[in-house]
């Protein structure tokens, strides 16, 4: 062991005057691991057992950052358990069912001690003491119960404590602070402001009366017990999102990262710019490593999922002041409410009957393009010098429909892939064991929306009951396409030839001549609006879903104007829209009741595969 590491050591030993350090690093240092990196996994581990940060170690024996000397940022909160935890639980659960996702979801249920602070790896375990001594001095002197008041504006729903319970809550924060600058030589800012607990933070506006509704039900009389957890987070990663491993993927060129279930990948969004669709780049908690990495094997995971809980210290019990109701609540799975089934069918029942008694639109992203897979040069490798097609994957279509101008004007409008065709299929399968009622159908003028919509009637058994009203002004951005002049689209006739059964009649917001190539945001952003009210008011009096079919872009700029709400900026919309994968779904709600339209849940479950890769069965053959 080098001499700087075993200085090290022995200034942690005497520190912590025969505390557990020497008892959880000895075992590392007795497996030939440097003291410095052996410290930094008991850090990322929590300081639980040497095992795991013995596990921790092997799987970052690649990890180019082990040897930086990068401390973890720690944090202080006052976390409720019991009867309570399980209400605000279900509010989490219900609020995000009803309002989409806000910034109160990334993190569980707290109230903030004290700021994001860091700590060397050697001095952590003085912040357990730290924590221990605060604690001590305010037990006698925490109350029974924390008084809970309510306050809601247009950004912000939650709990704010009030009165001298606060007062005390905040001496505690600040004799934590006060000890960890002691023992741990860290800067610790306690929070003195107005302390709260935050149950909905920047949500869409319309969405306050319904969360406020839902926060009644969560009554601060409820028992519960406040325990001070002391957290952790990896610094480098703040301002990253986070992905959660879904499937198993192993590398199949050596820029791209192995994936294990249950892992989590930080993403920078900076980095993705110049990245294949469908592919983010992104660094393994797990093991460190960076690398490329299919983002459909993923999905979004909250801010908190990756902190480590290193100590809590738990305060007195304060008595149940709830009805009977609650001791039902408690007996459910701690920090995991789960409603009784028959409960979960009912609503289910009524969210069905009410979204047939309702205008819906359901906005859709088209299949796989065969473009998506094969590249620019597609057309390229499935003509002959005659200009005729053929197919030389499984994953090309069987055929192309005919053109009058040739299958050159394919090159800017291609077709779904063989596997689109099974994605739109399988969406409108999806569809029909829903239940839903689709009313009317409208779609880009590209051909792979066409082609989408139709496949998804075919499997509702509606091709021949639905016309297909096909609508320019939903067309992508024309900016994002190649050239220097819009694509040349196919005409309602050679669609009606082709076997698409599209509207004659229909006359829409915007004819195929207005689309003008490279056209400035707002003009996409204002073309869009303009079509949708049209869409909307098309059938006013009938009741069911407008099936939507668009571009990526669409679940964005066709939704927004429904709900009110203003456009986002151009670089977040772009960043946005690249992650949208194919038959994305984003599904609003008429809410006549409050002349608003709202966003729900769609009404059938997202699509998720992974990639196939060409196979040439001669580089097998020893010798070519």
């Amino acid at each position: 062991m080098a001499a700087g590491e075993t200085q090290i050591y022995a200034k942690v030993s005497n520190k912590l005057k025969g505390r557990s350090t020497t008892s959880l690093l000895d075992p590392l240092l007795s497996m030939g691991f440097p003291a410095h990196t052996a410290l930094k996994a008991l850090a990322a581990t929590g300081r639980k057992t040497a095992a795991e940060a013995s596990d921790w170690l092997h799987c970052h024996c690649n990890d180019p950052s082990l040897d930086d000397p990068i401390p973890q940022e720690y944090a202080l909160f006052l976390c409720p358990t019991g009867p309570l935890l399980d209400k605000l639980q279900e509010f989490w659960r219900e609020s995000r069912r009803q309002c989409a996702k806000n910034r109160a979801h990334e993190v569980f249920p707290h109230i903030t001690l004290c700021d994001f602070f860091t700590c060397e790896d050697q001095k952590v375990e003085c912040l357990y003491e730290a924590l221990k001594r605060a604690g001590d001095r305010t037990l006698g002197a925490f109350p029974s119960a924390v008084p809970l008041v309510l306050h809601s504006s247009v950004s912000y729903l939650g709990f704010f404590v009030n009165d001298s319970p606060a007062d005390i809550i905040q001496e505690f924060a600040v004799m934590f602070a006060t000890e960890a600058s002691i023992l741990a030589d860290c800067t610790v800012k306690p929070c003195t402001k107005q302390l709260h607990l935050t149950l909905a933070h920047k949500f869409y506006p319309h969405h306050q009366r319904t969360l406020e509704q839902l926060a009644r039900a969560v009554h601060p009389g409820h028992g519960c017990q406040w325990t001070a957890a002391l957290y952790s987070r990896d610094m480098r990663f703040v301002h990253y999102q986070t992905l959660k491993v879904r499937f198993q993927y192993k590398p199949q060129n050596m820029d791209e990262l192995t994936l294990s279930p249950g892992d989590y990948i930080f993403v920078d969004p900076t980095q993705q710019e110049e990245i294949s669709e469908g592919w983010v780049i992104g660094i393994s908690q797990q093991t460190g490593c960076r690398g490329f990495l299919p983002e459909n094997y993923t999905e979004r995971a909250s801010e908190c999922d990756t902190w480590v809980k290193h100590r809590t210290y738990t305060f007195s019990v304060a008595p149940d002041l709830s009805s009977g109701k609650d001791g039902e609540a408690s007996s459910r799975r701690n920090g995991d409410p789960q409603p009784p089934p028959m409960s979960r069918s009912i609503s289910s029942l009524q969210s069905l009957q009410a979204t047939i008694m309702r205008k819906s639109v359901l906005v859709v992203r088209h299949g796989e393009r065969v473009d998506q897979i094969f590249g620019k040069s597609w057309l390229q490798q499935c003509s002959t010098s005659d200009g005729k097609y053929y197919r030389p994957d499984l994953n090309f279509p069987r055929s192309l429909p005919r053109r009058s101008r040739g299958i050159k004007d394919f090159e800017n409008d291609p077709p779904l892939s063989s596997c689109g065709i099974f994605q739109s299929r399988m969406a409108g399968e999806a569809l029909l064991g829903s239940g839903i009622r689709i009313i009317s159908v409208f779609t880009s003028p590209a051909l792979r929306c066409v082609q989408t919509a139709k496949h998804i009637l075919e499997e509702l058994k509606l091709e021949k009951k639905i016309k297909i009203r096909v609508e320019p002004g939903i067309f992508e951005w024309t900016k994002w396409e190649t050239g220097k002049t819009t694509p040349t689209l196919m005409t309602l006739e050679e669609l009606r030839e082709a076997d698409f059964n599209v509207s004659m009649d229909y006359r829409p917001a915007f004819p195929l001549p207005s689309l003008l190539p490279a056209e400035p945001y707002e003009d996409y952003l204002h073309r869009c609006a303009v079509s949708m009210e049209q869409i909307v008011s098309t059938r006013p009096q009938d009741v069911g879903v407008i099936l939507v079919v668009g571009h990526g872009s669409a679940l964005d700029s066709c939704t927004r104007p429904l709900l009110g709400l203003p456009p986002r900026d151009c670089t977040d919309f772009t960043q946005l829209v690249r992650k949208i994968p194919s038959l994305g779904m984003c599904f609003c709600e008429e809410n006549k009741e409050e002349g608003k339209w709202e966003l729900v849940n769609p009404p059938v479950k997202t699509l998720t595969h992974g990639s196939n890769s060409a196979f040439n069965w001669s580089n097998w053959i020893p010798g070519n």
